[in-house]
């Protein structure tokens, strides 16, 4: 019998951590802008996972999941940490888990969600450089 239960614990371990993220749509996914982009197929080494739901505004990638989602309004100016990574401004902050880089300078804007066992948000980055540059400028830019 503990044999059974502890395959049992292993397979709902091994579930739980394969399980579909699941993402918040921003306010303007349906954005035409947001809708058309072409995300990266890898991120870090990491392939692209399905997200719940699917939608062209939002990627994943790895797990524990890397999620990247276009649609969020422009950020206005902050205090924040700013830092310019392959021409695309971002603004970086610090999360319970992890860490969070939104476009800075880009409307729509894109987030990027990144769990703590990937380092530093800001060493991920470039891997959305084309697609953050897709994006339309508002002429905002880190100084």
């Amino acid at each position: 019998m503990a044999l059974v239960t502890a395959a049992l614990c292993a397979a709902v371990a091994v579930s739980a951590c394969s399980r579909t993220p699941e993402v918040s749509l921003a306010p303007q996914a349906a954005a035409p802008v947001c809708t058309t982009l072409s995300w990266p197929a890898s991120v870090s080494g990491h392939e692209q996972v399905a997200t719940s739901p699917a939608s062209p505004s939002v990627r994943a990638w790895g797990d524990p999941a890397i999620i990247a989602r276009c649609g969020l309004d422009p950020l206005a100016p902050t205090t924040d940490e700013c830092v310019t990574v392959n021409g695309v401004d971002w603004v970086v902050r610090s999360l319970s888990d992890g860490g969070a880089a939104t476009t800075f300078g880009r409307d729509p804007a894109i987030e990027v969600l990144v769990p703590a066992d990937y380092g530093p948000v800001p060493l991920l980055l470039p891997a959305f450089g084309d697609v953050a540059t897709s994006l339309p400028s508002n002429g905002r830019r880190c100084t």
